[in-house]
């Protein structure tokens, strides 16, 4: 089924509901939303006519900060039979220009502040501004009927994060899109047409991927005046949309925690928090459930798997009196419906409960392969698994706790050692705002552990403090052998530390 048919089918049952919202101002019902959306395919279609030949399958960029339009041309594309490559408007222009010349995007849609940083870039790319007559003409173009992909075919072009190295064009297909609609209705969250969800965080990612099952289920789609998070207007926002979830990043959580005027704040209309896409903390999320009440969720996943490996629900985030409550805090929850997830060692032998080894994943939310790259395709999807990179290991409840990413685990003397074991503990310092530990080379153990810590309101709080709250709660052998203090830990654009650029900060130092 084209994912564009969930779009039609909400129009006919809900048509009058609000669909499309900036701040609080309604732009489009559902019925307005749904024959936009058929209005820009048959936009990109005639296109044909111009030379630019836009065939099934041909690649649509979108460079733009969050707005309705995004969703408008999302769904355009996909009721046209084409491929949506959408981009986080707040990548470098030589990003913008890597992802368009790699996915051969023959059309990219923009955002006015990105007009000028994309314009030109591919010469093979039509260029056309939201706002703009150019936009609206493909807007007012003939409705056409809708195209029949099959279920194998690419529907997102997810470019990964690319912490290291040059990013991936994960393919994920109507079924893997499908698949994860579903599963997010069935494992997360109950969705319905007086909800709405409102979009913080960047839609080319996470928030877009979750636009999916809230169009299914007719809620209205809130993005922010600001087109992106900002505490105050969130804490606004929510106070006037009922039923308000959201995609957050741990940071975005932390972030609002810490607003002013929080512990005041009516939430009353908040619905669910989904987190996910970084380490959250046990200390930050006990905070989180004392200011929000039990409205998180925790999901683990990447765009290989589209947000959908496992996840944590809000009975488990809620039952305190459980005995490993905070193991479970600590954890990324249980496997989700729809996948088989294992633990495995390097032979991708499985490994039994309370061993640790490389994340695998298999099931209809796994994607198709790497656009244009099959070496890492046979790599990544070998045997049959998707192997994650991540490093974690399985409770005796089938909790799935992570390590690191394998690349990040630290061999210090011939033992494992994973950093988010000792940040956790770290971060329980009062005067730890936020730690990052990577390992360093070192001619005796090997590897060494080093931790980047920012400190809280400038007070930098003594080595042999944190020295002494590591030995009351970790090995001796895990307790970093270095402090670094920095004003900021360095991240991408998704809010995840870049452990790499710790790594050159302390190779720079070590060679100065």
């Amino acid at each position: 089924m084209n994912l564009a048919a969930m779009l039609q089918k909400t129009a006919r049952t809900f048509g009058d509901r609000p669909a499309l919202a900036r701040g609080t101002e309604v732009v489009a019902d559902y019925r307005t939303f749904a024959d936009r959306a058929a209005r820009i395919a048959g936009g990109l279609l005639a296109q044909r006519e111009s030379g630019l030949g836009l065939d099934p399958g041909d690649r649509v960029a979108i460079g733009m900060t969050n707005c309705p339009e995004f969703l408008e041309v999302l769904y355009g594309v996909w009721h046209a039979g084409l491929v949506a490559v959408p981009m986080n408007a707040k990548l470098h222009a030589k990003e913008f220009e890597y992802i368009l010349e790699h996915s051969g995007a023959k059309t990219v849609f923009v955002s006015p502040d990105k007009r000028e940083t994309i314009a030109g870039m591919a010469d093979a790319a039509r260029v056309i501004e939201v706002g703009t007559p150019a936009y609206d003409a493909v807007r007012g173009a003939d409705a056409v009927a809708m195209a029949e992909p099959g279920p194998d075919d690419i529907a997102w072009l997810f470019y990964t994060s690319g912490t290291t190295g040059r990013p991936k064009g994960a393919m994920l297909t109507h079924r893997n899109m499908l698949g994860m609609t579903m599963n997010y209705l069935a494992d997360l969250d109950t969705v319905s047409e007086t909800d709405c969800i409102i979009h913080c965080a960047p839609m080319s990612h996470g928030s877009g991927l979750y636009a999916l099952p809230h169009v299914a289920r007719g809620a209205a789609h809130v993005i922010p005046d600001s087109g992106g998070f900002d505490p105050a207007e969130t804490i606004a926002l929510i106070g006037h949309w009922p039923g308000a979830s959201f995609f957050f990043a741990p940071t975005m959580i932390v972030r609002l925690l810490n607003a002013p005027g929080i512990a005041e704040a009516d939430l009353s209309n908040l619905k669910a928090i989904v987190y996910g896409g970084g380490p959250m903390y046990v200390s930050d999320t006990k905070r989180a459930l004392d200011v929000f009440g039990d409205k998180l969720i925790q999901i683990y996943g990447q765009g290989e798997s589209p947000m959908t490996i496992s996840w944590c629900s809000r009975a488990f985030h809620a039952d305190r009196d459980h005995p490993r409550w905070e193991q479970r805090l600590a954890s990324v929850g249980i496997a989700r419906t729809e996948l088989e997830v294992i633990v495995a060692d390097g032979d991708d032998t499985p490994l039994p409960p309370g061993e640790t080894g490389e994340i695998l994943v298999r099931g209809d939310l796994v994607m198709k392969g790497y656009w244009e790259n099959p070496e890492a395709t046979a790599e990544t999807l070998r045997g049959g698994w998707l192997h994650t990179g991540d490093m974690g290991a399985f409770d005796g409840e089938g909790f799935l706790t992570l390590k690191d990413r394998s690349k990040d685990m630290i061999i210090s003397g011939g033992t494992n050692i994973y950093p988010r074991e000792i940040e956790e503990v770290l971060l329980t310092h009062p005067d730890v705002a936020e730690v990052s530990c990577i390992g360093a080379a070192d001619p005796e153990w090997g590897e060494i552990v080093v931790a980047y810590v920012v400190a809280k309101d400038g007070a930098k709080p003594a080595e042999k403090d944190l020295d002494a709250l590591c030995l009351d709660n970790l090995a001796r052998f895990k307790r970093p052998k270095a402090y670094r203090y920095v004003e900021a830990l360095p991240k991408n654009n998704y809010g995840k530390v870049l452990k790499t650029e710790l790594r050159e900060w302390f190779a720079e130092e070590a060679g100065a």
